[in-house]
């Protein structure tokens, strides 16, 4: 990209946690290992969930999408990182940049639309049960996770597109592992004013309110159980939506930990809080899903039985 003045920009450093060479080997050990295992689990949530027609509703329909979201997030970012620690290169092309930070927006956006919906599910089941299935439709469920896509491929082009049309100087060290729009920004010579504006309108339209329709419906859901005369009823109802709790106390902590502490120049602190949402908690839903769900466990163990008397 040619910038007036400016020498021929062609790519970014990605400076990642350390520049160490004895911190390399422990990091890829570590990386890998994550990825595998968000890899293998988030499968494993897909395989149990398509195979068995006992999961074959809504909630589990909104959890098979968020886990299809994490795994395609999660390999936005590792692959290009163990690669660069093998090799010892942090150069990333500028379009290889910027593709990875387009679909980090992508994948980050719709985790929190997903889990928005999930929580709109389970407000439906736990406040209006008689008429779950009927406004739980799975035309609805469709619909709902296509506009998630839809608003998300939109927001994140656009981005995108207003970062294609910035220059660049000759500082171009990222201190971090991938991508991320506002590292980019910063980087830029050109006036970014118009990027901020949009990144925080689209931050309050679209992060804000989906958080604020979650709060709500929790809101509801609570005081839905308070309600329920027996204790069983009570504890029952609160487990259906632990595990989303938990999911969305992890994402929107750890996202709130890198975003809202701009002023804090320790950049080490914000690698690893981004390190949290964009590769922990990927990995951590599939376990927060399962082990204290009994449908999922039940399904898997369904699932391995069968692979196993098949072979």
């Amino acid at each position: 990209m040619v910038s007036g003045n400016h020498t021929q920009f062609t790519e970014f450093i990605l400076l990642g946690f350390s520049e160490k060479p004895e911190h390399q080997g422990p990091l890829f050990g570590l990386f890998l290992g994550i990825y595998l295992v968000t890899v293998i689990g988030n499968l494993l949530i897909m395989l149990a969930i398509g195979s068995d027609s006992h999961l074959h509703t809504p909630m589990y329909f909104f959890l098979s999408n968020l886990s299809f979201v994490d795994l395609c997030m999660v390999s936005t970012t590792v692959p290009n990182m163990l690669v660069s620690i093998l090799t010892q290169n942090k150069a990333i092309p500028y379009a290889d940049c910027l593709a990875q930070m387009y679909f980090l927006l992508v994948f980050a956006s719709m985790d929190n639309y997903v889990l928005t919906a999930m929580a709109y599910d389970r407000f439906v089941a736990i406040c209006h049960p008689l008429r779950y299935a009927v406004i739980m439709n799975p035309r609805l469920c469709v619909l709902l996770v296509l506009l998630c896509w839809i608003i998300s491929l939109v927001d994140s082009l656009l981005h995108s597109l207003m970062v294609t049309q910035l220059s660049f100087c000759t500082d171009h060290e990222i201190t971090h592992f991938f991508c991320d729009l506002t590292e980019v920004l910063k980087l830029s010579c050109s006036d970014t004013f118009i990027n901020y504006v949009l990144l925080y309108f689209v931050a309050v339209l679209l992060g804000i309110l989906p958080l604020t329709g979650i709060l709500y419906s929790y809101t509801q859901i609570c005081s839905s159980i308070l309600k329920i005369p027996s204790a069983q009823g009570k504890y029952k109802a609160f487990s259906t939506c632990g595990s989303h709790v938990s999911v969305v106390f992890l994402f929107y902590g750890t996202i709130f930990a890198v975003y809202l502490s701009s002023s804090i120049t320790h950049s080490l602190w914000k690698e690893v809080a981004s390190a949290m949402y964009a590769v922990v908690t990927p990995m951590l839903n599939p376990f927060i899903y399962t082990l204290k769900n009994k449908d999922i466990k039940d399904a898997l163990r369904r699932l391995i039985c069968r692979k196993a008397t098949s072979q």
